[in-house]
Order: structure tokens, then C-alpha cells, then sequence
């Protein structure tokens, strides 16, 4: 018999808020974190704007330089091997301890580990290896390696919380914490973990979000009230975004026995590769509608018992037609789940995406509503027949679905259901 897993705990460093209480404000009230972000060419015909990280600098490598909001501590020892992602998920680690109640025992424990995902710092690795190119390898950094690289959240978390169990990074590009979330339900079901801590995070720096523009996935509208804009019929390409987001997963038997406040239940997931492009998404939706099916037939859910789909959609042309055939294929027949995208309002997370974009779907399912798919003016005629939420409903979702997709066509989706 598999353990049921429950979320206890979720923590938030984010565009729209870096608390619970502000995100779960701005997806009620749709309001978005997307600003003109400086340090992008400021010149016509380029990407301009982010979703940008509040109440945290980074002014340059001197990390004594760095600052963050006030209530959190962290250890000058620990500081010197992290990168701006990791102070993100710092924080948000404590606030996911606070309110999953976990003791520090509980945290350093055998059985409480951690699955991670980022892309590491390019903005740190760049800085690093120009240093060392130009001035020699003596004047490299000590810790440039465990600061740097994709492992630095992994590496860093572990130390910092002195987790003791199982504590992996992942890597498949903007799929990288769904797979994490993934593989955490399936250490604590299969009874080789009590708690996991689920973490995506990456850097706001120009460093990790120009390179999209040499594929023209950026958009390039200046207005950050009209982009992006998933499923509208002039969307022109995402909007990165960083931060750090923290979903605490748990046996329900390990919950309840210390009394801890559910907040959501997982109650499956399912994976499948496209094996079509090592960027652009099959264009029918075939991976990801057979992650879809995977997930659900896992889960024990019929797709007419999905009520809400918080979507990959990142506001690409081939990306969001993609996964609405996908859905269609998936729910075929039948009564098709309401379905929005909340990086209109956050940006693209990358690795951050799935963690993230759980998390909001758990809020979505305690609180009983369902965010909307913010920006949309024109609604893409392809996505006739799925209902995309444009304006709130009166509905309280029970189930729902969260998906995420990356590069070599990686396709996850996550079922949650309200508890």
C-alpha cells in the first residue's frame, strides 16, 4: 500500500509576493509582478521588462553587499557559498518550516530530505571563470564552484537546514522542480521518507534571462500590463522571472501525528518525454497529453473529475497551442476542467516554474478558487472548446492539475486534490 503524501508547508520568494498572504492576494486580485527591469537593453525590438524580485539586492559579488528583508538571519558561513537564488530559497525554506510546525529536529532528521531545481547562477559563473581567465587561478574563489553551479541549491539547503536525508537536484530545463515534486511524492509513498522539501529557484539577473532572446522566446512588448499574455492571440513570448518557491511534502500518518495543518493533497504524477526537439514542443501535444493520462491514471482520477488546470502556457505561439491539444486530447469527450496560466502574472520561472506554479494550485484548492489567465484581450481562436479563465467563476476546485514542460520536450504533470 502506497502512503498518501500531503503538502504541510509552502514558502514564497516570488514576483507577486513574498509571503502566503501577498501571493495568495495577487491571484485573487490578478495582479501582476512584471515591471521594466533595468538591467535588460532598454532599446526598441528588445525584451524589457521582468518579473522582478522585491525586497532583495544584489549589487555586485561582495556578498557583505547583499541585502534581504529583515526578518531573516543567515549566517555569514553560510552566505559565502551561496548564490542570489539561494538566498531566495533560504527564506523561503523558513517560512515553509514555520508553517508545516517543524521542529529543528524534524527538519535534520534521516527521513526529512530534499529534492531541488535551478539552473545555477550564469551571472556567478560568468564572474568566476572571467575572473580566474583573466587574473589567474589564484585569484579564483575558494567557494566559486559550490556558489556557481546548477548543485549550489542542493548543496547549499543541506548545509544550511543540516538536512540528513535523501537531497537531489534536478535538471530538465523548465521541468526541473515538477520532476522534483514528482520524485519527493514517490520516496515518501513508497515509505523511504516521512518529509521532503520540494525547492525551484533561480536568479533575476540578465545573465539567465537574455539568452532566450537569441531564440526569440522573449516577448518584446514595453507594457508590463500587456504581457505576457498566454492563449491571447497576440501573445509574443514569455517573460522571465526568479525567486524561490518551497512546497514541504509529507506522509499523512507523519502529518497527522504531530498535529500539523494540511494545506493540499498530492495524489499523483505522471511523466513522458515528446521525442521530437531539443527546444520546440510537439506541436499536436502528444507528450504531454500521455504525461496528463499517466498522472491521472496513477491517481486513481477520472479527467472528468479535474476541475482546474493551472497550465504550462508561457505565452509562446507553438508552446500554448501545444498544450491546449494536449488538453483536448486528454479530456475528450467529456467535460473539459477551466484552465489558466499564472505566469501572466509571475513570468517564467524556469526551473522555479513547477514548484511555484504547485504551490499556487494548493492555494487555489484551500482557499477554494481558481486564478485567472490574466492579460488575455483576444483569446487565440485555436483554443475554442477549452474554457480558459479570462474572469473569475464561482467554483471551488476539488481537483486539479498543474503542468510544466522544458527543453527536449520533458513533460510533467502533478494531480493535487483539495483536502
Amino acid at each position: 500500500m502506497k502512503k498518501r503524501v500531503v503538502i504541510t508547508g509552502l514558502g514564497f520568494i516570488t514576483s507577486i509576493g513574498n509571503s502566503r498572504a501577498a501571493v495568495l492576494d495577487s491571484l485573487r486580485r490578478a495582479r501582476s509582478g512584471i515591471e521594466i527591469f533595468p538591467d535588460l537593453p532598454q532599446e526598441p525590438a528588445s525584451p524589457r521588462v521582468a518579473g522582478t524580485v522585491k525586497g532583495f539586492t544584489f549589487p555586485g559579488m561582495a556578498f557583505d553587499d547583499w541585502t534581504w528583508p529583515a526578518e531573516y538571519t543567515i549566517e555569514r558561513n553560510d552566505l559565502r557559498s551561496m548564490a542570489p537564488h539561494v538566498v531566495y530559497a533560504y527564506c523561503a525554506m523558513v517560512q515553509a518550516i514555520a508553517q508545516a510546525g517543524l521542529r529543528p529536529e524534524q527538519v535534520s532528521h534521516p527521513r526529512t530530505g530534499a529534492m531541488c531545481a535551478s539552473g545555477g547562477s550564469m551571472w556567478m559563473i560568468y564572474e568566476h571563470l572571467h575572473k580566474m581567465m583573466r587574473e589567474g587561478i589564484h585569484k579564483c574563489y575558494p567557494l566559486a564552484l559550490p556558489a556557481a553551479i546548477p548543485g549550489t541549491l542542493n548543496s547549499n539547503l543541506a548545509a544550511a537546514f543540516h538536512l540528513k536525508g535523501a537531497v537531489l537536484g534536478f535538471a530538465s530545463a523548465c521541468a526541473s522542480s515538477a520532476h522534483a515534486l514528482g520524485y519527493a511524492y514517490d520516496l515518501i509513498s513508497q515509505d523511504r521518507q516521512d518529509v521532503s522539501f520540494v525547492v525551484g529557484a533561480e536568479d533575476c539577473t540578465v545573465y539567465n534571462i537574455l539568452p532566450f532572446a537569441g531564440v526569440r522566446a522573449l516577448s518584446v512588448v514595453s507594457d508590463p500590463e500587456k504581457t505576457p499574455a498566454p492563449f491571447d492571440a497576440k501573445r509574443d513570448g514569455f517573460v522571465g522571472t526568479g525567486g524561490a518557491a518551497v512546497v514541504v511534502l509529507e506522509a499523512l500518518e507523519s502529518a497527522q501525528a504531530r498535529g500539523a495543518s494540511i494545506v493540499a493533497e498530492v495524489l499523483g504524477w505522471g511523466e513522458a518525454a515528446d521525442g521530437h526537439n531539443v527546444m520546440a514542443p510537439e506541436p499536436d501535444g502528444e507528450g504531454l497529453a500521455r504525461a496528463m493520462t499517466s498522472a491521472l491514471e496513477q491517481s486513481g482520477v477520472t479527467p472528468g473529475e479535474v476541475d482546474y488546470l493551472n497550465a504550462h502556457a508561457t505565452g509562446t505561439g507553438a508552446g500554448d497551442l501545444s498544450e491546449i491539444r494536449a488538453i483536448r486530447r486528454v479530456f475528450a469527450g467529456g467535460r473539459v476542467p477551466f484552465v489558466s496560466s499564472t505566469k501572466a502574472l509571475t513570468g517564467h520561472g524556469l526551473c522555479l516554474a513547477g514548484a511555484m506554479e504547485a504551490a499556487f494550485t494548493a492555494l487555489a484548492l484551500q482557499e477554494g478558487f481558481m486564478p485567472v489567465s490574466a492579460k488575455i484581450n483576444q483569446l487565440d481562436p485555436a483554443c475554442a472548446g477549452v474554457p480558459v479563465l479570462t474572469k473569475p467563476v464561482d467554483a471551488a476546485p476539488q481537483v486539479a492539475l498543474s503542468n510544466s514542460s522544458g527543453f527536449g520536450g520533458a513533460n510533467v504533470s502533478l494531480v493535487l486534490r483539495k483536502w
